[in-house]
């Protein structure tokens, strides 16, 4: 490893690893958490991708966990003194069962499991359900990032007390994101600038009707085109996003004044392009929590528990429009934002402070145990 010296040994198991800025996002915020609370600590990230970990978070060990078999993720789990589950959306059908095997690995070699601000649901696998009440029965703390994590968790059969924290991504800091750098993704200067976020089907999603929803969000664009005079600007936070912003773009009578975002950016960087937008509507949550954080007002898209979590939390409207393929109220609520931008960007920012103090609940729930935190025996070796 090569960072810390002779301090604990800490996993961080989540869905990493360079496919999703949101989750790239939650990991920069974990990690500068366990820095400021055990700079000591030598971290050991278990990625998708560990060579992006590695490059992106050059101070940790990435390993892989995927196709990885027992033995092995048993020798990486050997030499640790806890096990971070989370944070970010992992726990869910089908999904739920992969990360819970290797904490049940974890456990069964004594090694010490807390959960960090994770994100929970859908959850009706019988198989889900039963993983995560047996392993989170073990596990010495349990935070998720919303309310809706926490019901889900209580349905599922879950006795563990749960603290509701907030997302680690309310504690990035931005980094510039310069003109020039809109000029080269061929977004003219000096017009209006929508931002807009759209996400694939799948397992987190299955609501979403594809050619539905695409038609939908097309009426959306083309109506902040003509309603503003402006230019649309999506903003893929995966790589399957393109493809998807592609589908709305074809489907838009304005397609000419839609640009998709190609560049390789790091979360910071779109956060950062986030103040060069005059509104944001959008789906995938860490887009929407870099609008909020960056004062633009924004409509979220919802199409998962999450996104509704967020806009209650932030006070801003949320219709079940994409999924639902119900036009009107959608393009109403659209032409509210903008008329109402001023003050619903000035109703949102204390909401938005209070999350981001709950977001710093995560370390100050764990720091009893991580300060007190001391290397433990690996399994299979005496004292």
């Amino acid at each position: 490893m090569t960072d810390g010296g002779g301090g604990p040994r800490i996993g961080v198991l989540g869905s990493y690893g360079g496919r999703n800025l949101g989750d790239e996002a939650i990991l920069t915020g974990l990690l500068a958490d366990l820095r400021q609370l055990r700079p000591d600590a030598r971290i050991v990230v278990f990625s998708r991708y560990p060579d992006h970990t590695r490059r992106t978070h050059p101070t940790v060990e990435a390993v892989p966990w995927e196709g990885v078999s027992r033995a092995d993720s048993g020798t990486v789990l050997d030499r640790l003194d806890l096990l971070i589950l989370g944070g970010g959306g992992i726990l869910y059908d089908r999904e739920a069962r992969r990360y819970l095997r290797v904490v049940l690995a974890a456990q069964e070699r004594g090694l010490p499991v807390v959960t960090w601000a994770v994100g929970v649901g859908p959850l009706n696998e019988a198989l889900d359900c039963a993983m995560v009440r047996e392993t989170l029965a073990e596990a010495v703390q349990v935070t998720v990032r919303d309310e809706e994590s926490r019901q889900v968790l209580e349905e599922a059969g879950v006795r563990t007390p749960i603290t509701v924290t907030g997302d680690p991504a309310f504690l990035l800091e931005p980094e510039p994101f310069d003109a020039a750098l809109l000029r080269e993704e061929g977004v003219p200067a000096g017009r209006r600038l929508v931002g807009m976020s759209v996400r694939e089907p799948g397992r987190a999603a299955e609501r979403l009707d594809v050619d539905g929803y695409h038609r939908l969000l097309a009426q959306v664009g083309d109506f902040l085109v003509h309603r503003l005079d402006a230019y649309v600007l999506f903003v893929p936070m995966e790589r399957d996003d393109i493809r998807h912003s592609h589908g709305v773009l074809s489907h838009m009578t304005a397609a000419e004044r839609g640009r998709i975002l190609h560049g390789d950016y790091s979360p910071q960087q779109v956060f950062g392009l986030m103040p060069h937008f005059d509104i944001a509507v959008g789906m995938r949550l860490h887009f929407l929590i870099f609008a909020a954080l960056s004062g633009i007002p924004f409509l979220p898209l919802p199409y998962a528990g999450k996104v509704f979590d967020l806009a209650q939390r932030l006070g801003v409207p949320a219709l079940k429009g994409v999924a639902r393929e119900v036009e009107g109220p959608l393009l109403a609520e659209v032409d509210r934002l903008w008329d109402e931008r001023d003050a619903r960007a000035e109703a949102v920012t204390p909401r938005v402070r209070t999350v981001c103090e709950q977001a710093q609940g995560t370390a100050r729930a764990m720091q009893p145990l991580l300060r007190g935190l001391r290397m433990r025996t690996p399994v299979g070796i005496a004292r």
